[in-house]
């Protein structure tokens, strides 16, 4: 039957729709992968299906009766239909790389997919002669037959494959993705099923318009997911895809390209912007690989995804990159000189989650690794860091932790207190000394629970009476700064303390050095308020660090803990005991009392007796040892310093290892 005027807004809507989606598609250059080549292609079929028909009915509308306009209405529906056949497997395909289950479909499978579409456009062909799917009548109106109600069940198919699909990856998309293709398939059911039923009403076309508009907004626009400027995908994006690999069970590689001297850009452009790395980077990362398996993973780290490759295959590449870094990058008319090492692995071979994968570009590779580009073996210490993390957060579950402590004394022997230090017992990894798992617990925010622990276990302690009975002072707990840092720390530590019912005084807080140079505003507030309520305060390592004097020092610390290297180098005489005897003298006539770490030989003691200093603590008398064995420690009361032997051989600083040095941090 003609068609009316009136009746082709909803076609006029569909074209402005299909329009505006294929512009802010270019516009957004969101070319690049399949799907965004289905998504193009549909927009292009439908708009093309609603200018016909809007084009048939002028002519119909102006030449009812002429020959002219009923050819043009005959070509208008042969062409709607042999276009918009192919809708229902650009979508079944649509969903499948969208979701990033192709690799999972096989190619024969894949082109069994087309059988249908290819029948329906036979039939389609052939209509003239066999009118299977529609004809006209003798007054010219067109009419169904059986083979278009076919071809609207094969559609039915498609989308029921599609959404089964959809279902089978419901884990590998995103929340918006699934709410966008799931209203994709919702809209366009509907309105296939009400024009299949009703064929006055043209709703098909404006439906499926709309759902390409809702696929647009929450897939195609990837404005979350991507850098503006340089067409990176971001760190959400890499942790989203990796894992959708995963869950598909594709193979690829990664190679991770970690700058190690940005902060040179800061230096030559005097900019703290933070993307200008990626600016440097960007046309030539885009030159090694297509841009989108290019991810900016943090500031200072990128992510190359390399697709069905092993890590052999992509180490000559990673090779081409680490030469690369030996040229400066031109960026503003300046050369800037930029190091970095190159890391390769297969995933999931090598590394097994998309947390493995963050993990490579988060984690420093280790001083003791010089190489420029890592692959194999060399990345056990990502695994040992990836294991220790699981560690940590196992830790307070399964009761893995636990406080130690490492005496104090006076100069002439007198017990003094002790340090509490927190160890790890893991029963997966074993034992992890603290500069081990410390950093990771500050980076997975658990470091706030871990010091709460020592200082529940510390509280507990001297709630016990055990201390005071052997004439301790004090215990000495240290202060992460992460901690310090939230709000509600002094509330929490005042609760802990207050429910334990414990003399505040008892309690000797440690900051470093370095910290307290660094965040010297907000710590000044925090250490009046603390103690203000009654504890004490330790400068800890001091000599460590590069700081302003005057202003640690008016932070009111009663204790300054010299560091144990100050100690060891003093021993060597020459400028070693300058700078050992000058910085007592200093501390001294700040008023404030000296606690020297690294204690190990009688001379060491006789040095620092001679100087005046206060407080001794070192493996002379102990190493950190369980609460338990501290007790029978302490139970003897003053330390009997023993007689030197005629010919000593001291355990020297020099001559410890590295490995069996245990680290005086919290």
């Amino acid at each position: 039957m003609p068609f009316r005027l009136y009746q082709n807004e909803l076609y006029v809507a569909a074209l402005i729709l299909c329009i505006t989606n294929l512009l802010f598609t270019f516009l957004q250059r969101r070319t690049d992968k399949m799907h965004n080549k289905l998504y193009i292609l549909m927009n292009i079929v439908i708009a093309a299906n609603a200018f016909s028909v809007v084009l048939s009915s002028f002519v119909w509308e102006y030449k009812l009766t002429s020959e002219a306009a009923f050819a043009a209405e005959r070509f208008s529906q042969f062409s709607y239909f042999l276009i918009h056949l192919g809708l229902g497997p650009m979508f079944a395909f649509y969903v499948l790389y969208a979701s990033g289950m192709e690799r999972r479909v096989s190619m024969p499978v894949q082109i069994a997919w087309g059988a249908p579409f290819v029948i329906a456009e036979l039939m389609l062909i052939t209509n003239p002669f066999t009118r299977w799917m529609y004809y006209f009548d003798a007054k010219r109106d067109f009419q169904r037959n059986w083979g278009e109600y076919l071809v609207y069940a094969c559609c039915i198919v498609y989308f029921v494959y599609s959404f089964i699909t959809l279902i089978f990856s419901w884990k590998s998309l995103t929340w918006k993705k699934r709410v966008a293709l799931g209203f994709f398939f919702v809209v366009v059911a509907a309105g296939v099923l009400i024009q299949m039923l009703y064929y006055e009403l043209p709703v098909e076309l404006f439906a499926e318009a709309l759902g390409m508009m809702g696929v647009m907004i929450a897939i195609e626009a990837e404005d979350d997911r991507i850098d503006s400027d340089t067409g990176f995908y971001n760190r959400r994006a890499l942790q989203t895809d990796i894992a959708a690999y995963l869950t598909n069970r594709k193979r690829f590689s990664v190679i991770c390209i970690k700058v190690t001297n940005a902060e040179i850009i800061q230096r030559a452009t005097g900019s703290q912007n933070t993307d200008i790395l990626s600016q440097i980077l960007s046309d030539y990362l885009k030159s090694v690989v297509k841009r989108y398996y290019i991810y900016n993973a943090t500031a200072e780290s990128f992510i190359l995804t390399m697709m069905e490759q092993q890590e052999a295959d992509i180490k000559p590449l990673a090779e081409e990159i680490s030469a690369r870094f030996e040229q400066p990058f031109r960026f503003n008319e300046m050369d800037i000189p930029l190091t970095a090492v190159v890391i390769t692995a297969d995933v999931p071979a090598r590394l097994h989650t998309a947390n493995d994968v963050l993990a490579m570009a988060d984690y420093p590779v280790p001083k003791k690794i010089t190489r420029k580009v890592l692959c194999g073996e060399d990345l056990d210490y990502l695994l040992r860091r990836v294991a220790v993390e699981e560690a940590v957060s196992r830790g307070l579950k399964e009761h893995s932790f636990e406080v130690y402590y490492q005496p104090t004394y006076h100069i002439d022997g007198r017990l003094h207190g002790a340090e509490a230090l927190i160890r790890l017992h893991d029963p997966v990894i074993g034992s992890v000394f603290p500069d081990e798992f410390i950093p990771v617990a500050e980076q997975i925010g658990m470091i706030d629970l871990l010091d709460n622990f020592v200082f529940s276990e510390v509280c507990q302690f001297w709630q016990s009476g055990i201390p005071s009975e052997y004439g301790m002072d004090c215990i000495n707990v240290n202060l992460s700064v992460m901690h310090c840092m939230q709000p509600d720390f002094v509330t929490v530590i005042n609760q802990i303390a207050e429910s334990a019912g414990i003399d505040k005084s008892r309690i000797n807080f440690e900051i470093t050095e370095s910290v307290a140079a660094t965040d010297y505003n907000v710590l000044s507030a925090l250490v009046t308020s603390l103690k203000h309520e009654g504890y004490h305060f330790s400068m800890d390592d001091y000599g460590t660090g590069y700081s302003n004097m005057e202003s640690i020092f008016s932070l009111d610390f009663d204790v300054v803990k010299i560091d144990k290297s100050i100690l060891w180098s003093a021993e060597k005489g020459g400028i070693g005991s300058i700078v050992l005897e000058n910085t007592v003298r200093m501390v001294q006539q700040m008023q404030r009392r000296i606690l020297v770490e690294g204690v190990e030989t009688q001379a060491q003691i006789d040095l620092l007796r001679r100087l005046g200093v206060d407080y001794l603590q070192g493996f002379f008398f102990s190493r950190p040892i369980p609460k338990r064995e501290f007790i029978d420690l302490i139970s003897g009361g003053t330390y009997k310093v023993p007689e030197p032997e005629p010919e000593p051989e001291p355990e020297t600083a020099a001559e410890i290892p590295a490995d069996t040095e245990e680290p005086n941090t919290d």
